[in-house]
């Protein structure tokens, strides 16, 4: 499989059937902090749930759509990031990620983008990457400003979160643009 340092002390690495207790611990840790803005986190309720997810992830890499992969800080799991099926004929891809309440606010999330986008420009050959997040979710819209993605707008109502719809702001980056990636 795979698993690459982001910088020092953090590394990605292909979430596997062995990460399946530890990720459902970090998720039901973190669960009333995610879940304003994650819709699958019902999904994964159980560790058989997140070890059938794991299993969906492990298809997705075998048949070339992308990676869902985790974040280990210091040998610690504290969070996620997958690309979407990839759009081969197009050569586009969407990311999503997430962090736990305690490894917020010092980077980390921004360098493992910024790691997986260059990943993805350069030994994929995407041309397109664009990330999706709630509007309200200041945090993570963040991340592809820091990384200078381009604004490109609001997609109303694009999301049923629970119970109600959510509007998305849409980022998006080309491997032409001359952005700090």
């Amino acid at each position: 499989m795979f698993r690459w340092q982001v910088r020092d002390g953090v590394e990605l690495a292909l979430i596997e059937q062995r990460h399946a207790q530890e990720l459902f611990n970090l998720l039901e840790a973190n669960r009333a902090h995610l879940r304003p803005w994650l819709n699958w986190l019902e999904q994964r309720r159980t560790l058989a749930d997140t070890s059938n997810y794991i299993n969906f992830a492990l298809r997705q890499f075998a048949l070339n759509q992308g990676f869902h992969a985790g974040l280990w800080e210091r040998g610690k799991l504290c969070g996620a990031i997958n690309w979407h099926p990839i759009d081969w004929p197009h050569r586009a891809s969407s990311l999503e990620y997430w962090l736990a309440a305690s490894h917020q606010g010092r980077g980390l999330m921004t360098d493992t983008c910024r790691a997986v986008i260059a990943h993805g420009f350069g030994t994929l050959g995407l041309h397109r990457v664009s990330i999706r997040c709630a509007t309200e979710n200041r945090r993570s819209r963040a991340v592809p400003e820091r990384l200078g993605f381009r604004f490109e707008g609001v997609a109303r109502g694009a999301e049923w979160l629970y119970d109600h719809f959510v509007d998305h702001a849409i980022y998006g980056l080309l491997a032409t643009d001359q952005a700090p990636v």
